[in-house]
């Protein structure tokens, strides 16, 4: 799996943690479940299926019983997520947050319900409700819709299968058919360390957004060079079982799409300042050439792993519970160093998708090609990138 940095560069004036992941945030937990199935002609609700989920675990414990504090922010609103009002209302996140394609929100978000029941008996007893967060992007150029192929199975392997360390990026999970700047998109991931390393942040995009001459890497004008070639379109007849396909007739460009971004650091951030950090992401994103087209769904969600809040904190015979917490100093070159901190982190994870990526061919032989790796780094070498 080839990431930014492997072409020779160094994004960015802040350092990356050891993985330069989200995992670098002490205890966060990446699952994905990639499912790929069929070729030829769509045949709705049947497939091809070139789609997947993505699970995001602020710890390994029982995110109901210890909630994280978190907060949602919303750049554009095309889209069709779950569970943020809750999270703006309370400040918290209890449940796993949870990436699929646009037709699965409800499924994935019902499976979420079913497992936390499962890991929660008081759920539905004595205590009343568990919030889910499912997010989405299209993947419909590639993929069957229709068949909302993320079933229940698939969500609970998701976030059993969530684990530490590196995280895989490109066509996986809720990546699997996404397609960004007109190129295979996916999911990255990225993270920054400050303040002598004592704190990390880290960001996950799913990323399937962008009009192709706007793509931006590093500030250099790549998407300029691809403006009439390597276009989403479908792979003639004669070559669709070519290892390396010919080049595609165009067709109509997938749309603009939307990006899921999620945020977690292990500063003790209030909810205040965790949305103050979410609104930044932004800024990441359109350092990549995004300018959020009127048909993009652009969401963030952030954490923070500090200063847990149990359960039973909620409940109406414990008023006046006191319960001392770290807090994170909200000066300004605290929060200046953190913003800075996210929008890196977010324009790395989003560039880590497009080279992580690989040429993908789905229903009705629509091909995405990757971002051809050599003519990056050449180009990158042209504008003195590296």
């Amino acid at each position: 799996m080839a990431r930014l940095r492997d072409l020779g560069v160094t994004p960015g004036d802040l350092p990356a943690g050891p993985l330069n992941a989200i995992t670098d945030v002490p205890g966060v937990r990446v699952g994905h479940v990639t499912l790929i199935a069929g070729s030829g002609p769509l045949r709705p609700g049947v497939g091809p299926v070139r789609t997947g989920a993505t699970a995001v675990l602020p710890h390994a414990g029982n995110l109901f019983r210890e909630k994280v504090a978190a907060a949602v922010y919303t750049i554009n609103g095309y889209g069709k997520v779950a569970g943020f009002e809750q999270v703006r209302e309370l400040g918290t996140l209890e449940a796993p947050i949870l990436l699929t394609n646009t037709m699965n929100v409800p499924l994935v978000a019902d499976a979420a319900g079913t497992y936390m029941m499962r890991a929660t008996p008081e759920l539905g007893m004595s205590a009343s409700s568990g919030n889910r967060v499912v997010g989405e992007t299209s993947d419909g150029f590639l993929n069957d819709l229709r068949g909302r192929h993320v079933r229940e199975e698939h969500v609970w392997r998701a976030i059993e299968s969530a684990a530490e360390g590196p995280v895989v990026e490109g066509n996986v999970g809720a990546g699997t058919g996404t397609i960004c700047f007109g190129f295979k998109g996916g999911i990255g991931t990225a993270s920054r360390r400050l303040f002598d390393g004592a704190v990390t942040v880290g960001a996950l995009v799913q990323s399937n957004f962008g009009s192709r001459p706007h793509l931006l890497v590093m500030g250099a004008p790549i998407g300029r060079h691809f403006r009439d070639r390597l276009l989403p379109g479908t792979v003639p007849a004669a070559t669709e079982k070519q290892e390396t396909p010919a080049p595609s007739t165009p067709t109509e460009p997938p749309g603009q799409g939307s990006i899921m971004i999620v945020l977690a650091t292990d500063a003790p951030a209030s909810t205040h300042f965790l949305e103050r950090m979410a609104k930044r992401a932004a800024f990441g994103l359109a350092r990549t050439g995004s300018v959020c087209e009127d048909v993009s769904g652009d969401f963030v969600i952030a954490f923070s792993t500090t200063n847990r809040v149990p359960q039973h904190m909620r409940e109406p015979e414990r008023p006046t519970e006191r319960v001392e917490a770290a807090r994170l100093s909200e000066d300004a070159w605290t929060a200046s160093a953190l913003f800075a901190a996210v929008v890196e982190a977010v324009e790395e994870a989003i560039l880590n998708s497009l080279v992580a990526a690989e040429t993908m061919i789905g229903r009705d032989d629509h091909i995405a090609y990757a971002l051809p790796r050599d003519e990056l780094a050449e180009l990158l070498t042209y504008y003195h990138r590296r």
